[in-house]
Protein backbone atom coordinates (compact mmCIF):
# COMPACT_ATOMS: atom_id res chain seq x y z
CA UNK A 1 0.00 0.00 0.00
CA UNK A 2 1.57 3.11 -1.20
CA UNK A 3 1.22 5.99 1.11
CA UNK A 4 -0.67 8.38 -1.47
CA UNK A 5 -3.74 5.56 -0.90
CA UNK A 6 -3.05 5.49 2.56
CA UNK A 7 -3.46 9.56 2.68
CA UNK A 8 -6.68 9.60 0.86
CA UNK A 9 -8.24 6.59 3.05
CA UNK A 10 -7.30 8.73 6.43
CA UNK A 11 -9.07 12.00 4.63
CA UNK A 12 -11.81 9.81 4.01
CA UNK A 13 -12.41 8.88 7.08
CA UNK A 14 -11.73 11.96 8.97
CA UNK A 15 -14.34 13.40 6.58
CA UNK A 16 -16.55 10.50 7.25
CA UNK A 17 -15.78 11.08 11.31
CA UNK A 18 -16.54 14.66 11.29
CA UNK A 19 -19.85 14.29 9.32
CA UNK A 20 -20.64 11.48 11.79
CA UNK A 21 -19.76 14.36 14.94
CA UNK A 22 -22.38 16.53 13.41
CA UNK A 23 -25.06 14.19 13.03
CA UNK A 24 -24.66 13.37 16.65
CA UNK A 25 -24.22 17.24 17.46
CA UNK A 26 -27.61 17.47 15.56
CA UNK A 27 -28.65 14.73 17.24
CA UNK A 28 -27.80 15.80 20.67
CA UNK A 29 -29.04 19.32 20.35
CA UNK A 30 -32.42 17.61 19.52
CA UNK A 31 -32.75 15.74 22.06
CA UNK A 32 -31.80 18.29 24.98
CA UNK A 33 -34.77 20.27 23.45
CA UNK A 34 -37.17 17.07 23.89
CA UNK A 35 -36.21 16.82 27.45
CA UNK A 36 -36.55 20.61 28.09
CA UNK A 37 -40.05 20.34 26.56
CA UNK A 38 -40.99 17.06 28.32
CA UNK A 39 -40.07 18.80 31.87
CA UNK A 40 -42.19 21.87 30.77
CA UNK A 41 -45.21 19.62 29.93
CA UNK A 42 -44.51 17.61 33.42
CA UNK A 43 -44.71 21.08 34.91
CA UNK A 44 -47.73 22.19 33.45
CA UNK A 45 -49.62 18.92 33.32
CA UNK A 46 -48.93 18.83 37.16
CA UNK A 47 -50.47 22.38 37.60
CA UNK A 48 -53.56 20.91 35.65
CA UNK A 49 -54.02 18.03 37.99
CA UNK A 50 -53.62 20.25 40.59
CA UNK A 51 -56.27 22.81 39.64
CA UNK A 52 -58.63 19.97 38.49
CA UNK A 53 -58.37 18.62 42.43
CA UNK A 54 -58.72 21.97 44.05
CA UNK A 55 -62.27 22.53 41.40
CA UNK A 56 -63.09 18.93 42.22
CA UNK A 57 -63.06 19.46 46.03
CA UNK A 58 -64.85 22.75 46.07
CA UNK A 59 -67.88 20.98 44.05
CA UNK A 60 -67.76 18.11 46.48
CA UNK A 61 -68.01 20.89 49.64
CA UNK A 62 -71.04 22.51 47.71
CA UNK A 63 -72.69 19.80 46.65
CA UNK A 64 -75.09 18.06 49.67
CA UNK A 65 -74.58 14.96 50.24
CA UNK A 66 -77.49 12.82 49.76
CA UNK A 67 -78.72 10.80 52.54
CA UNK A 68 -79.30 6.92 51.67
CA UNK A 69 -82.56 7.52 51.25
CA UNK A 70 -82.72 9.84 48.57
CA UNK A 71 -80.31 7.74 46.55
CA UNK A 72 -82.66 5.09 46.84
CA UNK A 73 -84.89 7.53 45.47
CA UNK A 74 -82.32 9.14 42.48
CA UNK A 75 -81.52 5.72 41.99
CA UNK A 76 -85.31 4.90 40.99
CA UNK A 77 -85.68 7.65 39.29
CA UNK A 78 -82.57 6.85 36.92
CA UNK A 79 -84.24 3.97 36.07
CA UNK A 80 -86.89 5.87 34.42
CA UNK A 81 -89.74 5.79 37.35
CA UNK A 82 -91.48 8.77 39.30
CA UNK A 83 -90.82 9.29 42.57
CA UNK A 84 -93.24 12.02 43.69
CA UNK A 85 -95.93 11.93 45.04
CA UNK A 86 -97.97 12.54 42.27
CA UNK A 87 -97.06 10.06 39.70
CA UNK A 88 -94.91 7.87 42.29
CA UNK A 89 -94.43 4.48 40.44
CA UNK A 90 -95.15 5.27 37.22
CA UNK A 91 -93.01 4.79 33.78
CA UNK A 92 -91.53 8.28 32.87
CA UNK A 93 -92.09 8.39 29.16
CA UNK A 94 -89.23 8.84 27.02
CA UNK A 95 -86.54 9.71 29.34
CA UNK A 96 -88.88 13.33 30.42
CA UNK A 97 -87.57 14.92 33.55
CA UNK A 98 -90.19 15.20 36.42
CA UNK A 99 -89.41 19.09 38.50
CA UNK A 100 -91.85 17.43 41.03
CA UNK A 101 -89.34 14.39 41.38
CA UNK A 102 -86.12 16.32 41.43
CA UNK A 103 -87.31 18.74 43.88
CA UNK A 104 -87.89 15.79 45.87
CA UNK A 105 -84.74 14.01 45.54
CA UNK A 106 -82.37 17.31 45.55
CA UNK A 107 -84.31 20.09 47.26
CA UNK A 108 -83.52 21.30 50.36
CA UNK A 109 -85.40 20.46 53.37
CA UNK A 110 -85.09 22.47 56.46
Amino acid sequence: MDSQNLYDELKEMDTQLNASAKNFSHLHESLISLMEKNAELEIENQHLRDRINEITEKMDNNSPRLSKSRKNLEKLYNEGFHVCSSYYGKRRENGEDCIFCTDIIYGKRD
